[in-house]
C-alpha cells in the first residue's frame, strides 16, 4: 500500500468512528428522539378542510377528541353555590371577593372587577393567571395584600387593562394556584411553582390539569350568566402562560366564550413542551395522535382570537409562534374569518404586552 493509500484509509476510519460517535450521542438524546417521534407523529385530525362545511364538520369531531383526551368534562353541573366575601371600592372600579362551587369537593377563588360609570350589563373577560403568586398579580394586589399603583410583575395586571376599556373582568385562580394551593405548597414561597402533586394526581385518574381547569373557566361562564349586571352574550377569555394554555383549551371546548386572547403560549407542541422543560400541567396524554396546538386553536374560529408573543421568549419559542400561527391563520381563512384572528410579536420576554390585544378584545366584545 503506498502513502497516500494509507492516508485515505486512515481518513476514511476516522470520518466512520466520528459519524458512530454522531449516531450514538444522538441515540442518547431523548429530546432527539422525541423529535424524532412527533416527525411520525399520526396527528389523525389534523386540519386539512377545504371549505366551510368541511372545517365545521371537523370541529365537531375533533372537539368530541379533545374532551375526551383531556379526561372528559361532568355530565352533571352541580349549584353554584356563590359567596361574595368582600367588596371593595376604588377610584375607577369596584372589587368583589368571590367563591362558587365548580363540581362537588372544589370551589373557585375569583375577583370580580367592574367599572364605574359604564352602563350594564356590562361585557366581561374571564382573566386566568399564569404560574407565580395567582389571581392577585393580575389584578394588581402586591405581595403585602396592599393595591399597588403601577403594573407590576410579567403579568402586568392584566385584567385591570381590560377594566380600563369598560370591561368587567371575572379573574379566576386556577387549580393549584395561589389561594388554591394544598397546605404543604400554601407554606412555601407564593411563587413557587405548586401544580404538583394534583396535576399528576390528574394523570392517574385518567383526566387532566387542562381539563380540570378549563372546567372552571366553563363554571365561571355558568356564573356569569346568573348575574344581571353582566352579559353572558358578551363572555371573553384570556390568559397568558400557563392562563394561555387554560384560555386556548377552554374556549376551544366552549362556544359561548365568545373571544379570546393567548398571551405567551401559542405554538407548535414540538417546539415547547415536547423540548423544553415545562410543567406537567401543560401535556395531555395522546395528544400527538390527533392533533397539534394549532387545531385547538382552530376550534375556537370563528370566533375572534388574539395571539402574541414576545421575541424574546424562550419557552415559547418565536419560531414556533409564527409556525402555529400560520397554520391556526389558514383555518379561519377557510371559513373567511380571516381578519378575526390577529398577532403581535413584541420586543420582550415571555411578559403579557396587550398593546394591540387588549383594543383587539374590547372592539369585538
Amino acid at each position: 500500500m503506498t502513502r497516500r493509500e494509507m492516508t485515505m484509509a486512515s481518513l476514511a476510519a476516522a470520518a466512520v468512528s466520528a459519524n458512530a460517535d454522531t449516531m450514538t450521542e444522538t441515540r442518547l438524546d431523548p429530546v432527539a428522539y422525541s423529535r424524532e417521534r412527533y416527525a411520525q407523529a399520526p396527528l389523525k385530525m389534523k386540519f386539512t378542510a377545504n371549505n366551510p362545511a368541511e372545517v365545521r364538520a371537523w370541529q365537531r369531531k375533533l372537539r368530541a377528541k379533545l374532551t375526551e383526551l383531556v379526561g372528559g368534562i361532568p355530565e352533571k353541573r352541580v349549584a353554584l353555590r356563590p359567596q361574595v366575601l368582600e367588596t371593595m371600592d376604588f377610584p375607577t372600579y369596584t372589587r368583589e371577593k368571590i367563591i362558587f362551587t365548580s363540581r362537588e369537593g372544589m370551589e373557585v377563588f375569583s375577583y370580580l372587577v367592574k367599572p364605574k360609570n359604564v352602563a350594564g350589563p356590562l361585557p366581561v373577560m374571564i382573566c386566568v393567571p399564569g404560574h407565580g403568586r395567582g389571581v392577585d398579580d393580575i389584578v394588581g394586589i402586591d405581595e403585602n395584600g396592599k393595591q399597588r399603583a403601577v403594573a407590576a410583575g410579567y403579568q402586568n395586571d392584566f385584567a385591570l387593562q381590560f377594566v380600563a376599556k369598560g370591561i368587567a373582568a371575572l379573574a379566576i385562580e386556577p387549580l393549584a394556584f395561589g389561594h388554591r394551593r394544598d397546605p404543604i405548597n400554601a407554606a412555601k414561597s407564593a411563587t413557587q411553582n405548586s401544580c404538583q402533586p394534583a396535576a399528576g394526581a390528574a394523570l392517574l385518574f385518567g383526566e387532566t390539569m387542562i381539563g380540570w381547569r378549563a372546567y372552571d373557566v366553563m363554571r365561571s361562564v355558568d356564573y356569569i350568566e346568573t348575574r344581571k349586571d353582566l352579559n353572558a352574550k358578551r363572555v371573553g377569555c384570556v390568559g397568558i402562560s400557563g392562563g394561555g394554555t387554560c384560555t386556548l383549551f377552554a374556549t376551544a371546548l366552549d362556544t359561548r366564550i365568545k373571544a379570546a386572547m393567548v398571551s405567551g403560549y401559542l405554538c407548535t407542541f414540538r417546539d415547547c413542551i415536547l423540548s423544553l422543560a415545562h410543567c406537567m400541567d401543560n401535556y395531555v396524554p395522546g395528544i400527538l395522535n390527533w392533533a397539534e396546538m394549532s387545531d385547538v386553536a382552530g376550534l375556537i374560529a370563528p370566533r375572534p382570537l388574539f395571539a402574541e408573543t414576545g421575541e424574546l421568549d424562550r419557552i415559547f419559542p418565536l419560531a414556533g409562534f409564527k409556525e402555529g400561527a400560520a397554520a391556526t391563520k389558514k383555518i379561519y381563512d377557510t371559513l373567511g374569518a380571516g381578519s378575526d384572528f390577529a398577532t403581535e410579536v413584541h420586543p420582550g420576554a415571555h411578559v403579557f404586552h396587550g398593546a394591540k390585544g387588549v383594543p383587539f378584545l374590547a372592539a369585538h366584545l
